[in-house]
């Protein structure tokens, strides 16, 4: 089946950094993300001035009749002349670049929020009690003569 020449397709699979390229993703690394969502690329389409689109959430790839993926839809001339790209990969790769860099200002915003206390912080880093941060060489040590 020939695909219309009137609607222009983007599978969430395409920007999937956890896909390889012969797998289905049709994006360099570098503006792709792990485990996009429809929503994200439909966000990522808006904020690069594409206003008219048509979402299908519940449809599969039919390479990944498995993976319910969902599809983006939206007419190539109203997209071509909004984001001066001259073909479908442009498109891709414009709106594959905003959506990396959402994702890794949202992670570098909660990077912020989780880091623990301070290097100097004394007092803090005494209340941690994980075994998590000794080095590999030490270990808990045993009470009451227990091996």
């Amino acid at each position: 089946m020939a695909a219309k020449r009137e609607e222009m397709t983007l599978w969430t699979g395409y920007f999937d950094s956890r896909l390889s390229r012969s797998k289905g993703r049709r994006v360099p690394k570098g503006a792709s993300i792990p485990k996009p969502t429809l929503e994200s690329i439909v966000w990522a389409a808006r904020s690069a001035g594409v206003r008219k689109m048509r979402q299908e959430p519940e449809v599969s790839h039919p390479a990944r009749p498995h993976a319910k993926e969902g599809r983006l839809v939206m007419p190539p001339s109203h997209v071509l002349e909004v984001m001066g790209a001259s073909s479908k990969e442009g498109v891709m790769q414009k709106i594959g670049t905003i959506l990396r860099r959402r994702s890794k200002e949202a992670k570098d915003q909660g990077k912020d929020s989780v880091r623990g206390p301070a290097k100097g912080d004394r007092r803090r880093r005494a209340q941690r009690k994980t075994t998590k941060h000794r080095k590999s060489g030490q270990r808990k040590r045993k009470k009451f003569g227990r091996k």
